[in-house]
Order: C-alpha cells, then structure tokens, then sequence
C-alpha cells in the first residue's frame, strides 16, 4: 500500500506479548511493569486476521517483536498461521536469545529462517548490569542454537554513551570472528531510553574507522529495515540504524500491532488504530479502516522535540 505520502508501507512488526525475561535498564523499571491481563492480549488467530488484512493492502513481512516474544507459548504455531496468508513472504523474529535453546528447532521448522538477537555487551558483568538479570552465556547460547537450527542471525546493540560504547569494536570484531551482520541502533528516547544519550551513525563509523578501516557502503539494502550497511572485501558486514539523528522517516515502510491490539503507525506517536472492537467485538469494516490509517501515517518522529518518557518499548513493540 502508497501512503499519502507516496511510502511503499510493506512490512509490520508485531508484538506478541509485552512480557520479558529482562529487565533492561534503557527499557523497564528494575521491577517490572503492570503487565497486560491475558484476556487483553491478541489470540494467535486474531494476530492472523490482522496480518490477513495487511497482506491484502500489500503488507509482505512479518516481524514478530515483544517484549520477549519466546515467553509467549506456541509461536511456532503463529508461524505457521502467517505462511498460509496470501501475499506474505517472510516470517522473521528479534528475541534477546534466552529462551532459544529449547525453541530454535521448532521456530526453524516453522519457517523463521532469519532471527536478529538483542545483544548490548560481550561482558559477561555489563550484560548482567545492563539486563539486572540475565547471564551473556545464556543470550550466547541462544546465538548458538539458532545457528545450529540453520537461522541467519543479525546482531542488534544499541550503543549508550559512557555505558557500552567502548565495544563497539569487539562487537564487531565478534560479528567477523563469527560471520554475523552486526547492527548498531541508536538509541530511542522512549520511556526510561529518554534518560540516556545514544551514539550517532557518524559517531560510530569514526570509531570503527579507527580500527577496521577499508569499509565501504553496499549500494542497496540488506533486509527488511533501514540499515544503512558496510562492509570489507575480504567480508565482514555491519549496519547502522540511526532513527533520531539520522532519521529515515521519509523512507518508513512499517507499521507495528501491539499485543493488546493497537495498529501503531509511528513509533514516537502515541495514536493509532484500535483493532479490538473489529478482530474481537465484531465491528465491521476492519479493512477500510486499517487502509485509512495507513493513509494518514505521520510524515515522522519528533523524537528531539516531544517527551516521549511515558511509554515503554515492550508494550509499543521492539
């Protein structure tokens, strides 16, 4: 589907629960947050029909998000449910790794052949600081498994100044060690983020210019996101991500389902499109209203200039 500002809109992150098994310091309070009741959650064959209809106004690609989605139950049934929609290609998945070891095998033989694992040290103390409680052989581990079941694996780190910025280098050190695209998000000011300072694309290249010079741009895409990606002749790839300073609104080819059913259509705006009152309280007219929507996505974020401390990413979806 052409939005009115002429984006290709092609792809949906979707959220399957807000629940997670971290506590990540950029992203939930040390204690948790109210987590949504189960009755407010969106069924597996409500997810479908959602999806159904993207897929009908031209949606592709599938992202399933959370929170943690692997602390939802039965996602390779979910799985299984969005390959049989007309129109939809591919079913990926972004999980911190955790719970992978004993899920990798049936998520492969499900269809997710491509998985990007939330990764912030390879310091097994930073990463329990930053996570308060989860163990980097744990998160290894997962890397390990999806690779085994065969996945492509993406590496996403999200560098905070003074806090992890000083491996950038190891990351992608490991990433060329290990034949794994790394990918460096800036930070978002959303929720607790809004508290921390993130690196810029530019910031980041200067560092990695330092020690693996001889990179260069690829001349197209790789993926489904906006990754900007690099890499050298004798390989090694890495992407950058950089929506605040180096924002790709204009380009934007997503929206996002919460798992309480909220078709978000710009990650720093708090409107959107309720879906509940027409996947499950039986209002019609659920395709027009989702190509409206669409329709009127923002032009973009206002991240620098909009408080945006009141939402949590694990309930927007990641």
């Amino acid at each position: 589907m052409i939005d009115r500002l002429g984006r290709t809109i092609e792809y949906v992150r979707v959220s399957v629960t807000d629940r997670c098994n971290l506590r990540c310091r950029y992203c939930m309070p040390e204690d948790g947050v109210s987590w949504l009741s189960h009755a407010r959650i969106l069924r597996y064959e409500e997810i479908a029909q959602a999806v159904r209809v993207l897929a009908g106004l031209g949606v592709r690609r599938v992202k399933l998000t959370g929170g943690e989605p692997l602390c939802r139950t039965g996602l390779p049934a979910l799985v299984r449910m969005l390959y049989t929609i007309d129109g939809i290609e591919e079913v990926t998945l972004t999980t911190n790794g955790l719970l992978l070891p004993a899920q990798a095998e049936a998520l492969r033989d499900a269809g997710i052949e491509k998985v990007n694992l939330s990764l912030d040290s390879l310091r097994p103390d930073r990463y329990a600081a930053l996570t308060r409680c989860g163990a980097l052989s744990d998160a290894l581990a997962g890397l390990d498994a999806a690779k085994r079941a065969g996945m492509r694996v993406k590496l996403n780190v999200v560098p905070i100044r003074d806090v992890n910025d000083d491996e950038i280098v190891d990351f992608i050190r490991f990433g060329r060690e290990n034949g794994l695209v790394v990918r460096f998000i800036e930070l978002m000011p959303v929720g607790l983020g809004a508290g921390r300072q993130g690196l810029s694309n530019a910031e980041i290249l200067a560092v990695i210019e330092r020690e693996f010079p001889g990179f260069a741009p690829f001349p197209e895409k790789l993926g489904n996101g906006p990754a900007d990606c690099y890499g050298w002749p004798d390989g090694g790839t890495f992407g950058l991500i950089g929506a605040v300073h180096d924002r790709f609104c204009d380009r934007c080819n997503r929206v996002r389902l919460t798992a309480d059913g909220m078709l978000r259509l710009c990650l720093a705006q708090p409107d959107g499109l309720d879906l509940m009152p027409y996947l499950r309280g039986g209002q019609p007219g659920l395709t027009e209203a989702v190509r409206n929507a669409i329709w009127r996505k923002p032009a973009g974020h206002a991240f620098l200039t909009e408080d945006t401390e009141d939402r949590m990413m694990n309930g927007i979806g990641g």
